[in-house]
């Protein structure tokens, strides 16, 4: 049985026209699926507006206590019960979930040598029979990045990270196709040509472009992290524009990134 996990960002979040384009085509998908969303831009809104100062190292947001409070307001309250919503006017059954409710996703509170993220965390556990459960009744889940340490604790974890965590655990009672959405149209081996997009990467060419230096900088952790999903157990992962979803899911849009 097939489960397709999408995760989507800012340029969808921010943007009403392409998130509702966006949750059409999404709501279409026959298969089993799960959105896993970020916050886009509304919770540095929000928190400058009530004079929080916000910090990011190396585009990581540093999650103080009353920062955490935002976050847990805009991502799990405004951002996924809209898009839930969303989704019950286009007859999808949706369900919006925090790794908190139903104890869905344990994390721990990053450790990190020389830089404190605050209440940032890295996830330890994923309840796989509550999640198998609650697909198997047909429902679509949607993921908001905030975890808890079950300990009464929130933290703000990854999107991307929670998507690829959510993939490795599902993908013992499922074929899981997992779909990272962003700004370009997939993997190019031309940075600076959106038309040149390799459709399909193995980790062999994978491993010659990285040494020829055609793939570099940060388009490396993203694929490693596909890479490692792929040996951890899913079928396969998908880069590409979330405008294309149709098309990702059809192998005939963006990056499909799988085994030799």
């Amino acid at each position: 049985m097939e489960l397709s996990i999408i995760k989507i960002g800012g340029n969808i979040i921010d943007d009403e026209a392409k998130l509702s384009a966006f949750l059409d085509a999404f709501a279409a998908v026959p298969d089993k699926k799960i959105l896993v969303h970020g916050g886009g831009k509304l919770a540095t809104k929000v928190a400058e507006g009530l004079g929080i100062r916000q910090q990011l190292v190396d585009g990581r947001r540093i999650t103080d206590a009353e920062t955490l409070r935002v976050v847990t307001m805009v991502y799990a309250g405004t951002i996924n019960k809209n898009i839930v919503a969303q989704l019950q006017a286009r007859g999808c059954s949706a369900v919006g979930l925090t790794g908190a409710d139903g104890n869905a996703i344990l994390s721990h509170r990053r450790v990190h040598a020389s830089i404190d993220y605050g209440f940032v965390g890295d996830v330890d556990q994923v309840n796989t029979p509550f999640l198998t459960s609650l697909l198997q009744q047909d429902n679509t889940l949607v993921f908001a990045p905030i975890t808890h340490d079950g300990k009464g604790q929130l933290l703000n974890t990854n999107a991307d990270t929670i998507a690829q965590e959510l993939a490795r655990a599902l993908s013992t009672s499922f074929e899981v196709n997992l779909v990272y959405s962003f700004e370009k149209s997939g993997v190019l081996l031309d940075a600076e040509d959106d038309r040149s997009v390799i459709g399909l990467l193995r980790p062999s060419e994978y491993e010659d472009l990285k040494a020829r230096k055609v793939i570099f900088a940060g388009m490396i952790p993203k694929l490693d992290n596909a890479f490692a999903a792929l040996r951890s157990g899913v079928s396969r992962v998908i880069i590409g524009r979330a405008e294309e979803l149709p098309l990702l899911l059809a192998g005939k849009a963006g990056t499909t990134i799988q085994h030799e």
